[in-house]
This record gives structure tokens, C-alpha cells and sequence, in this order.
């Protein structure tokens, strides 16, 4: 497994370069935000972490530009901030998963663990329900309208998660636990913040297709005619 490393504490970046490269990881280290937006444009790697707080590009705008640019390799963040917001703004930005400083190296490397086996559970195919469809290669969510719109990383695992299972009522903790996983620091109100985006989103390309709210059980996907 290639594993990119950015983050900027030197001591920091040789500490998690020699404990994963001792897990059987190839690694990269970089120390600042530039350098890995090139390096991860320039080469392929199975999972990338990225310190929030580095110079010359903060890694947010790394995230951003990485999922803007097409990649889709899963993406840890690592950050001092622990703030609800922040790590909202990390998740809505297309992060696979974020981790708060301090924390213990095993923790990391089984939550980076998780990511890697979540992709390689994906199967991309294009989903198909109602009038809408879920174009995994382009990340874009398509109406029969001829509208469409690109949806985040995140948005679209929350997507998927309900094109797969159409009608059928997913409470806010299921999403949580297949979309974030179940180690996860992230509160579950960034559930309903990613399904307001959505359902902001469907009705922006005209869709008749909604998420409903199944008051006390979840959420469920529904076409007009249903």
C-alpha cells in the first residue's frame, strides 16, 4: 500500500513515516500543502493524510482541489482543531475521515485501515431511481430534467447509500455508520447537514425525487409516483 503523509511538524511526519513504513506502507512525506497537492496530482497512492494547518496551502484547500480535480483516493485529516464546524467543513469538503491532534498512532492506522477496505468494498456502477442517477466516474448526480450537479465526496456516499436501497427507511445512525464508520469522532447532526445539501441539491436540478424524513425511525428515498 502507497501511503502519502502530509504534515508539517517534522518530528511529527518521521514519527508517522516510520511506524507506517513498519506496518508494511510505502510512504511519502511532504511538510507542506503545496507540495502534496503536486505530489498527489503527480502520482497514485491507496490513502492520503493531510495535516489541516500547513504552509503555503492549508489542507482543506488541498482536499478541495484534489476532489475538484477528479481524485478519489480515500483522505484522512489530521488536525489540532476539534471543533464541530471544523470538522464539518473537512467532511463536506470530500475527507474520507478526520482525526483530532493528540492522538495514538494505532488509532490512526486502523481508521486509515477502514478507509482502505471501504474502497475496496465500492463497486462503481451507475445508479438508477426515479428520475435521477448517480454517475459514480464524475461524482455527478443526473436528471431527466438534462440538469445535473456534482456532489461531494461525502454527499455522494450518502447517495449511494440511498440509491442502493430505495424506499426503504435509513435511520441517521446507519448512515453514520456506513458512510463515516463506526470509530468515527464526528457527531451525528453532520448527517443532517449532508442531507439538507442533498435534498438543496436534487431540487436545484428540478427532481421530483426527494429524501423524506420518517419522523422517530430515518430517512427515506422516494420517487413522485411512490
Amino acid at each position: 500500500m502507497r501511503l502519502l503523509i502530509a504534515e508539517d511538524e517534522l518530528d511529527l511526519a518521521e514519527a508517522l513515516t516510520v511506524f507506517f513504513e513498519k506496518n508494511q506502507f510505502t510512504v511519502d512525506t511532504v511538510n507542506d500543502g503545496l507540495s502534496a497537492y503536486e505530489y498527489a496530482g503527480a502520482d497514485e497512492y491507496d490513502a492520503i493524510i493531510l495535516d489541516v494547518m500547513m504552509p503555503k496551502m492549508d489542507g482543506i484547500e488541498v482536499l478541495r482541489r484534489l476532489r475538484a480535480d477528479g481524485c478519489k483516493t480515500p483522505i484522512m485529516m489530521l488536525t489540532a482543531k476539534a471543533q464541530k464546524d471544523d470538522r464539518i467543513t473537512g467532511f463536506d469538503s470530500g475527507a474520507d475521515d478526520y482525526l483530532p491532534k493528540p492522538f495514538e498512532v494505532d488509532e490512526l492506522l486502523s481508521r486509515v485501515r477502514a478507509i482502505l477496505r471501504r474502497r475496496e468494498e465500492y463497486k462503481p456502477s451507475t445508479l438508477t431511481f426515479g428520475d435521477i442517477s448517480l454517475n459514480p466516474g464524475s461524482d455527478m448526480l443526473l436528471c431527466n430534467t438534462g440538469k445535473s450537479v456534482r456532489l461531494s465526496g461525502r454527499e455522494f456516499q450518502v447517495m449511494e447509500l440511498f440509491m442502493r436501497s430505495p424506499k426503504t427507511v435509513l435511520s441517521a445512525d446507519r448512515i453514520m455508520e456506513r458512510v463515516w464508520g463506526w470509530d468515527s469522532d464526528a457527531e451525528i447532526n453532520v448527517v443532517w447537514v449532508h442531507i439538507s445539501n442533498l435534498r438543496k441539491k436534487l431540487s436545484s436540478i428540478g427532481s421530483k425525487t426527494a429524501i423524506h424524513a420518517n419522523r422517530g425511525l430515518g430517512y427515506i428515498l422516494e420517487a413522485e409516483n411512490d
